[in-house]
């Protein structure tokens, strides 16, 4: 799948998805273990292509690359790729990609009464409790997070 850089932020760097090819890849459908295997368990082998298996709604989807560290404890790190989808509707404790005063940012939503507050997965970020001062956009609901090891 070819990425083609849309728009890059101190936070996040923006792509879209290419969906001009298909990519089968060979997929055991056993569940690995991951403490003894058992050399007794038997699996078929079957293909799976990662862009219908990760990217349910194509035409609102795409792609932002992490850069960062302040949702870590929601095991999103530093140059991991989110899989965003902007047709998901906002919701409590959903993590988003959100534009807040024209910065981008990836946080969890949290809703309270009439306050909506952004909240970051590291205790070394406070919460960012969005007021009528500002302007806040939620750009899409994060599905998926991709790591590279």
């Amino acid at each position: 799948m070819k990425l083609r850089s849309t728009h890059i932020t101190p936070t996040l760097e923006f792509y879209i998805p290419d969906f001009s090819t298909e990519m089968e890849l060979p997929y055991i459908d056993a569940g690995l273990r991951a403490g003894f295997p058992s050399p007794a368990d038997d699996f078929i082998e079957i293909s799976i292509d990662i862009n219908k298996e990760y990217i349910k709604n194509r035409d609102t989807t795409f792609f932002a690359k992490v850069k960062g560290n302040s949702m870590v404890n929601a095991g999103i790190f530093d140059g991991d790729l989110l899989i965003i989808d902007k047709s998901l509707e906002p919701q409590n404790d959903k993590i988003a990609v959100c534009q807040i005063d024209g910065a981008f940012t990836v946080k969890r939503i949290k809703i309270e009464k009439d306050t909506v507050w952004l909240i970051a997965e590291n205790e070394d970020f406070k919460p960012i409790k969005v007021t009528s001062d500002n302007e806040l956009l939620i750009w899409g609901i994060v599905t998926a997070s991709i790591k590279k090891f």
